[in-house]
């Protein structure tokens, strides 16, 4: 047995770590976290300084045996797990859950997994960072305080199985309020007038120094135009410079990835852990912009080398967020002589842009020159103004540039300009006045919405894409692309001195990868704002981040920040439940011409809805779901109307009726108990029995692509080879199984698709698909409620060689 143990988070990072130890080290996972506050209760005792009740996970109870087990055969335990609160805490927690004497272990830390980084963190341990621990304990246990306190308010006043918490309902407040913005705002459109002129045989494109409002003060302008002459008035130019852009921090990377390669928080996190356990990437998660001597020796050599002496500008940059945490170097490669690296194909992209931008960060600013040229008009003193740019030295530029979230309307990429000299007289090409329209704020991305927080202080590396996640399962919010509507706009053109006016067609509105508050989320935000509007406030949340490094850096003491935090909060909530009245974001339209009832629309147990009739009435109400497009603060008293015009019958196929309505995941066509979901792009309450039949149809064949092998005949109906989004994979139950690359699933046994299972339940379990998460979930809250605590679950099906019995009856369909 080796004498030394060394623990860390992840098997990959342990794989690696294990290549540069000899033999007398053994390294070993915990998988990430092996203990957490118990699921049952508070787990949180108020009034004895608020101590945790921690238990090891179910699924980490094997772990930490084995665990326990290399420990108390090892001389020296090395816990190494990363080097932020986090980490310290996890290791902080096997300490306690393996039971180990703390003289036996040692703490190293180390920000890329490097064999030089490595040695070195064994020859310089230290032992656990107890302020570190109690920063990440005070912020799990205040969330959990938050969490525990705030549901079940929401479940009782709006609708059970909500939540809210600290930094998430604040997350969500910002996405609402944009979101209100932009339901406030009211376009006003201008005329933006521009001029294309020749000088000494070549094109020159200028803009006027102002806009129109209105159409006639457009048309008007041309008119002055169609004889006048035009000549340069003036000539300047001036020298320029752009900067790089500092090297990578997480919320910076998240943003970059999200706008240059298409990744979303989640998905960047993901791929950027793989490139640190891996030894390619320092680790991922920082607010720090600093380099090592090191990295900045190597960026000079490798720019020098490849680029000549001219382009090295050897910079340090500074932290300019809120809080930054612990002193950490910025993301980079852990060798900057690989420009690129082997993997898969999102690790070599991610990559690639960490390595330029690390590499850009300390090259030579660009030099450019501007020109403006400012041109008179003989007839009128507007002034039309055209610029140019000329770079002169490329410098960082030959290698990256930064991209931006801007929305507005982008401008050309400014050219040289022609050559010129003040008094030159133009000759008029055309002239064109469109009409424009004023924006409203761009709604968030996942990548503007780290950015806003970041500047707001709210939330740390860590909790950047967990927050994200969070607020999209709990469907507070959405992130998806929308379609833009047609609007007509003007274009008057002034060409050989006659003026034309033609009207053309834009599309507008369309949104790609927008975050939209749900109406839940909506009326969730509303009555947080109305009765906790500490816990919202974002100044609020800032506040209590600085507390979590205050205790970080042994300022304050934990439990008295709890204890200052908790006996308000927890008053105020037991007065909310007492004397808030229940909210559902209920909104009157107006009155029901068929029945004279009033029409609302509220928050139902499923869903947005409207109601026809009072709850209280003697008339039973109507009920229609809401259209996903449809909101209830925007939601016309004509548009509700139209949702009790379903269901409606469009024909029969195959003998049977076809009914279409609208459900909870939105419209549909019900056939022979069978639904089909509506395409987006059909409207339910004109579709016709021609169209119904072909989405029927559609569906089928979709579902029939989609089987490749299914082992009914064998006595397994639920064992199912079938084609997915990502390529084949094995179902077994509500259970999806990845096949191991180069299998043909057309060819596999049963026994072989069972022995695949079995290996991976071994290995970490299955990846369950979102329906059976979602269902699983429910099952177990409902089950608490009814199952007495002493009554033990029944085993977990595991998967097994087929019992010898009849094939299971077909339902009928």
């Amino acid at each position: 047995m080796a004498k030394n143990l060394v623990i860390v988070e992840s098997p990959a990072k342990a794989k690696t770590i294990e290549g540069f130890l000899g033999n007398e080290f053994l390294v070993k996972s915990s998988f990430g976290h092996v203990r957490d506050l118990a699921k049952k209760g508070l787990a949180v005792d108020t009034e004895k300084g608020f101590t945790p009740n921690y238990e090891v996970s179910p699924d980490k109870e094997k772990v930490v045996s084995e665990l326990r087990k290399y420990a108390k055969d090892a001389e020296i335990i090395w816990l190494a797990t990363d080097e932020d609160r986090e980490g310290e805490a996890i290791s902080w927690h096997l300490l306690e859950a393996l039971k180990i004497d703390e003289k036996k272990t040692r703490r190293i830390v180390f920000h890329e997994i490097t064999k030089t980084a490595i040695l070195g963190a064994i020859q310089n341990p230290r032992t656990i960072d107890k302020h570190l621990v109690d920063a990440q304990q005070a912020r799990r246990i205040l969330d959990r305080l938050v969490g525990f306190e705030l549901s079940p308010i929401l479940w009782k006043k709006i609708r059970p199985s909500l939540s809210a918490g600290r930094v998430q309902s604040v997350a969500v407040r910002l996405i609402v309020e944009r979101e209100r913005e932009i339901i406030a705002h009211k376009s006003v459109s201008s005329y933006k007038v521009s001029a294309l002129f020749q000088v000494g045989g070549a094109a020159l494109k200028a803009e006027l120094n102002k806009k129109f409002d209105k159409y006639e003060d457009a048309k008007a302008f041309l008119e002055k135009c169609s004889n006048a002459n035009f000549l340069i008035d003036n000539l300047e130019t001036k020298p320029s410079k752009k900067s790089p852009a500092a090297p990578f921090t997480t919320s910076t990377l998240q943003q970059e990835a999200s706008r240059k390669l298409g990744f979303s928080v989640a998905r960047t996190m993901s791929v950027a852990q793989r490139l640190y356990e891996s030894g390619k990437i320092t680790y991922m998660r920082t607010d720090s912009v600093n380099l090592s001597d090191l990295a900045l020796n190597k960026a000079k050599e490798e720019i020098t080398n490849n680029y000549g002496p001219k382009y090295s500008n050897p910079r340090q940059y500074r932290t300019k967020s809120k809080g930054a945490q612990e002193a950490h170097e910025a993301i980079r490669p852990t060798y900057l002589e690989n420009s690129s690296v082997a993997g898969e194909r999102d690790e070599q992209r991610l990559y690639d842009l960490i390595w330029k931008r690390t590499i850009a960060s300390q090259m030579s600013d660009a030099e450019l020159e501007k020109t403006t040229a400012t041109i008179a008009i003989s007839t009128t003193t507007e002034k039309f103004i055209a610029q140019g740019e000329v770079l002169k030295f490329d410098g960082f530029l030959k290698v990256y540039m930064e991209s931006s979230d801007d929305e507005g309307e982008e401008n050309e990429q400014e050219g040289m300009l022609p050559p010129m000299k003040t008094g030159d007289v133009l000759q008029l090409n055309n002239i064109t006045a469109t009409q424009r329209f004023t924006h409203h704020p761009p709604r968030f991305t996942e990548a503007s919405l780290v950015k806003k927080l970041e500047e707001l202080g709210i939330g740390r590396p860590s909790t950047y894409a967990p927050t994200i996640s969070t607020i999209q399962n709990r469907e507070y919010v959405v992130k998806e692309d929308r379609e833009g509507t047609p609007r007509n706009y003007n274009v008057l053109t002034l060409k050989n001195g006659n003026i034309a006016e033609e009207q053309r067609t834009e599309n507008t509105g369309a949104e790609k990868a927008k975050l939209f508050p749900t109406d839940i989320g909506m009326v969730v935000t509303n009555f947080l704002i109305q009765h906790f509007p500490d816990i919202m406030d974002f100044n609020f949340t800032a506040s209590v981040e600085q507390e979590f490094d205050d205790i970080a850096e042994g300022k304050i003491d934990w439990r008295k920040m709890l204890e200052e935090f908790y006996r308000p909060f927890h008053a105020h909530v037991e007065k909310t439940v007492e004397t808030s009245e229940r909210a559902g974001g209920d909104r009157e339209l107006g009155i029901d011409p068929a029945s004279g009832m009033k029409i609302y629309v509220r928050i139902g147990r499923f869903g947005p809805l409207a109601q026809i009739g009072e709850s209280d009435g003697e008339v039973k109400p109507r009920y229609a779901s809401l259209r996903k497009d449809q909101r209830l603060e925007t939601i016309t008293l004509e548009q509700a109307l139209d949702l009790f015009k379903l269901p409606r019958v469009i024909g029969e196929f195959e003998g049977k009726e076809m009914k279409v309505n609208i459900g909870r995941f939105g419209p549909y066509i019900l056939h022979n108990n069978a639904f089909f979901s509506i395409p987006k792009t059909d409207d339910p309450l004109s579709i016709n029995d021609e169209r119904g039949v072909e989405i029927i149809l559609a569906k089928r064949k979709l579902d029939a692509e989609k089987e490749i092998k299914v082992f009914g005949d064998e006595g397994r109906p639920d064992v199912k080879l079938l084609n997915g989004r990502w390529g084949p994979y094995l179902a077994i139950e509500k259970n999806n199984y990845k096949l191991p690359k180069g299998t043909d699933p057309k060819i596999l046994t049963l026994a072989e698709c069972l022995a695949i299972a079995a290996e991976q339940d071994a290995n970490g379990g299955p990846r369950k698909s979102r329906f059976a998460r979602a269902a699983e979930k429910k099952a177990a809250a409902a089950k608490e409620k009814k199952t007495p605590a002493a009554k033990k679950k029944a085993p977990a099906k595991k998967a097994t060689e087929p019992k010898k019995k009849a094939p299971a009856k077909k339902k009928s369909s």
